[in-house]
């Protein structure tokens, strides 16, 4: 009885969000692969390749899929926005943080958009793959990923026979990831998503333009760099490694970033306010620092970051901005384990923004799914498995 329950909440759910982008697809019948796709995508099988998606709204075969993914007329972006819409208006909050990560796809085929042997975080070594750098919206209600850029290497751009067996709109061109993050960052704010903070790891942390459009937009942020990431001290650049050297024992103390898997965790932690800064609009006053992380293991590892606060915030409100990145790598987790992110069959530009973005909205759903899941088992006295 409780599973049935639970089962009609969850084809609510997904109803909705199937109704939601509906507008952006002319045709009846791409309506309903839209709906089917999702299904297959939240579906239990196993693997979600184009037969298993098929199964899901009893289609023979997956070419109707196929087609809708790869060449049927419609605007990925128009769904992302909606997307978008979905996550602010459930979990939502304006004390939200957006957060920038990249990840893999791991393929053998050599004529996927942006196919390249290239550095696999998900693989931790060289690997044939495609990268995408996403963004993420984490509120005290939840998190999702809310926006996606496909990285296309150099050499991809300067081919132009590749780019239009890929279908790459001419409008593309290259661009760093960190320049990708910049983007979505932008789209984020015209959309006016609610969030105070951003956070990054160090390869867009240590992009100049990044953090000062964040400045320049009154954002406050937490994002990683190297050690060899230089900061001017006086008249002269000095390593934020060597800077932290200079700490005397008295300048750390232990703090928590978060609960993790095995318990809070827990670290040395010290901040060097280096800088002030005046917002023009509002004429709020940032402040600037320096955040080190020290490891109280025997290995003393340590990372760092630069910061932008509004001033009068604690170090303990930054520690936990930084420990937040694990949100994004949870959506990853459970995306690529769950939705289908990474088991998509297309070469084409558009297909692979076009199945990332339906994964991401099936995530989003789950995380919505799964909120009201435990609210109503809370409500009722019982223990949500």
């Amino acid at each position: 009885m409780a599973d049935g329950r639970v089962f009609r909440r969850w084809r609510r759910e997904l109803d909705a969000v199937s109704e939601r982008i509906a507008q952006r697809f002319h045709r009846s019948e791409l309506r309903q692969h839209a709906t089917g796709y999702l299904r297959g995508l939240i579906s239990r099988v196993e693997r979600k390749n184009g037969w298993q998606l098929a199964e899901e709204p009893g289609e023979q075969t997956p070419t109707n899929l196929q087609h809708f993914i790869a060449r049927a007329r419609w605007d990925a972006d128009e769904v992302r926005d909606d997307l978008r819409g979905y996550v602010i208006e459930h979990p939502g909050c304006d004390d939200g943080i957006l957060i920038v990560d990249e990840t893999s796809f791991l393929k053998k085929r050599t004529k996927s958009v942006g196919i390249k042997r290239q550095y696999s975080g998900t693989a931790g070594r060289i690997e044939n793959c495609q990268i995408g750098v996403f963004l993420a919206y984490r509120s005290q209600h939840g998190h999702a990923l809310i926006d996606r850029r496909l990285y296309l290497p150099k050499e991809w751009c300067e081919d132009e026979g590749r780019l239009k067996e890929a279908k790459v709109p001419e409008s593309v061109s290259f661009a760093t990831k960190p320049a990708l993050a910049r983007s979505m960052i932008r789209d984020a704010l015209a959309a006016n998503v609610p969030c105070r903070f951003v956070t990054a790891d160090s390869v867009y942390g240590g992009d100049s333009r990044f953090r000062r459009l964040l400045e320049e937009h009154g954002l406050g942020y937490v994002v990683a760099v190297t050690g060899n990431q230089r900061l001017w001290l006086g008249f002269k650049q000095t390593r934020v490694d060597q800077i932290a050297d200079a700490f005397s024992e008295e300048d750390w103390q232990e703090l928590s970033c978060g609960t993790g898997t095995k318990g809070e965790r827990v670290d040395r932690w010290t901040l060097m306010p280096f800088g002030v800064t005046i917002e023009q609009e509002e004429g709020r006053e940032f402040q600037k620092a320096l955040l080190v992380r020290e490891s109280l293991s025997e290995s003393k590892d340590r990372t760092y970051c630069f910061c932008h606060y509004e001033s009068g915030t604690k170090i303990d409100e930054l520690v936990r901005i930084a420990g937040s990145r694990w949100a994004v790598e949870e959506c990853f987790e459970q995306a690529k384990g769950e939705t289908g992110l990474d088991e998509y069959e297309v070469r084409s530009h558009p297909g692979w923004h076009r199945h990332i973005t339906l994964s991401m909205l099936a995530l989003a759903a789950l995380v919505v799914m799964r909120k009201a899941s435990r609210a109503a088992s809370k409500k009722g006295g019982r223990r949500h498995p």
